[in-house]
């Protein structure tokens, strides 16, 4: 649903664990336009990498849990807790434009 609502959308990123058969298959049947790349880890890093794409997500979740409200599910409904993440999400691009430094 994500892909028909913004059908702009070319590429979906993944995680490592979704690299099977199975998921290839699903990804083929639902969302035939869409190209998908599995981020892996590389075998021969110890500790801690940052993975592209992966970190810009990553990101956005720590800047998303700083928001008192998000930080634990406290909301009942669905739709509201969108509202939340949505207000939080305005607020950090509000953020972003005003001190572009």
């Amino acid at each position: 649903t994500l892909f028909s609502l913004f059908p702009f959308l070319r590429k979906l990123y993944a995680d490592g664990g979704y690299q099977g058969p199975l998921f290839r298959r699903a990804v083929a049947k639902t969302m035939a336009r869409v190209n998908v790349e599995i981020v892996k880890r590389s075998d021969h890093a110890k500790g801690f990498v940052v993975l592209p794409k992966r970190w810009v997500v990553e990101r956005t979740f720590a800047w998303l849990g700083r928001c008192r409200r998000l930080a634990k599910d406290w909301e009942n409904l669905n739709r509201k807790a969108l509202a939340f993440l949505r207000l939080a999400s305005i607020r950090l691009m509000l953020r972003k434009l005003c001190n572009p430094a």
